[in-house]
C-alpha cells in the first residue's frame, strides 16, 4: 500500500537528521527551506510512483481472477469479449481480428452489460446481457441474441448448463407520497426556480447509479430522494416490479419490492411517475 507524501517526507527528514554530516548542514525549520522543498518533491514523486505500483497490482489481480476459467467472473469477461459477425478460432476462446478496422471491431461487440450468477434451483450458469441504443439499455437483437448463445456453446466448460437472459428491462410502479417545501416546489412536483421536476430527475439518476444486474434497495432509495431539494419527506407507500415471463414471452403481474430486489432482466425501467403525489409540508 502506498505511504503517504508526509510519511515518505518524514522518513527522510528522519534519515537527513541521522546522518552526521548532513545535519550539520541541512538545520533549518523554515518550510521553505530548500532541502526541504526537494525533500518535498522527492516525496510526491515517490508517492505517486507507490500508487501506480498499488493499481498495477489490483489490475494484475483482476485479470488473474478474471481469466481463471470456469470461474463467473470468467463468464462475464467471456461475455463482454463477444463480437458479432466473427468467429473464434478453432479450440480458442478468442478471436482473429487481424483483418478488420477497429471500428469494425467496436461495432461488433454488441454486448455492453454483462452479468453472471448460478441458478439457486440447479447448477445452471445465468449469464444475463444487455445492449445500448442511444445510451439506454435495452436487449439485443434476437439475430444477435442467437449468435451470443452459439458462442456461449463454444467457449463454455463441457457439460455446464448455461442459460442467456436477454429481456426487456423489469418494470418499476412507484406509489409514493412526497412532503414538499411549498417554498420550492409547485404542487405538482416541478421546482418554482429552475421548472424540471426534481423527484422525477433525482429517480432516474438512481436508475443509472444501479451497477448492472445491481440490487434496488429501498432505504437506498430514499436516501436519495430525501437529498432532493424542496423534499421534507419522501415515503414509499408501496414499490412494485414486473419481469418477462419465459412462458408468456410477456410481462407478468406486478410484484411487491418489500426491502431489496435484483432485477431479472438485469436492470429496471420506471413507468411514470404519475402516481406520485405531493402533499405541502406545514409545521
Amino acid at each position: 500500500m502506498a505511504r503517504t507524501t508526509v510519511e515518505i517526507a518524514n522518513e527522510m527528514h528522519k534519515a537527513v537528521q541521522a546522518d552526521i554530516v548532513l545535519s550539520a548542514f541541512f538545520t533549518s525549520v523554515s518550510t521553505t527551506a530548500v532541502f526541504r522543498l526537494f525533500i518535498y518533491i522527492v516525496a510526491v514523486a515517490i508517492n505517486t510512483f507507490e500508487q501506480i505500483l498499488d493499481t498495477h497490482s489490483i489490475e494484475m489481480d483482476e485479470i488473474k481472477l478474471n481469466q481463471k476459467t470456469g470461474r463467473l467472473t470468467w463468464y462475464r469477461t467471456m461475455a463482454l469479449k463477444f463480437q458479432y459477425g466473427f468467429i473464434l478460432i478453432t479450440d480458442r476462446d478468442y478471436y482473429d481480428n487481424g483483418n478488420a478496422t477497429l471500428e469494425q471491431i467496436e461495432a461488433s461487440k454488441v454486448v455492453k452489460y454483462a452479468a453472471v450468477n448460478e441458478s439457486e434451483g440447479s447448477s445452471a450458469v445465468i449469464i444475463k446481457i444487455a445492449g445500448e441504443v442511444n445510451g439506454v439499455l435495452s436487449p439485443i437483437p434476437q439475430p444477435q441474441k442467437i449468435a451470443f448463445e452459439a458462442y456461449v456453446k463454444e467457449f463454455k466448460i463441457a457439460g455446464v448448463q448455461v442459460r442467456v437472459i436477454n429481456f426487456l428491462p423489469d418494470r418499476l410502479y412507484f406509489n409514493m407520497t412526497m412532503y414538499y417545501d411549498p417554498e420550492l416546489l409547485t404542487a405538482n412536483g416541478m421546482s418554482i426556480l429552475n421548472g424540471n421536476y426534481p423527484v422525477n430527475d433525482a429517480i432516474n439518476e438512481y436508475m443509472k447509479e444501479l451497477p448492472f444486474n445491481g440490487e434496488f434497495v429501498i432505504a437506498n432509495f430514499v436516501d436519495k430522494l430525501q437529498q432532493v431539494p424542496g423534499i421534507k419527506i419522501p415515503h414509499v407507500n408501496i414499490i412494485e416490479s414486473s419481469w418477462i415471463d419465459t412462458d408468456t414471452s410477456g410481462y407478468g403481474e406486478p410484484t411487491i419490492i418489500n426491502v431489496r430486489a435484483i432485477p431479472e432482466s438485469g436492470y429496471y425501467m420506471p413507468m411514470g411517475f404519475d402516481t406520485i403525489n405531493y402533499l405541502p409540508y406545514v409545521v
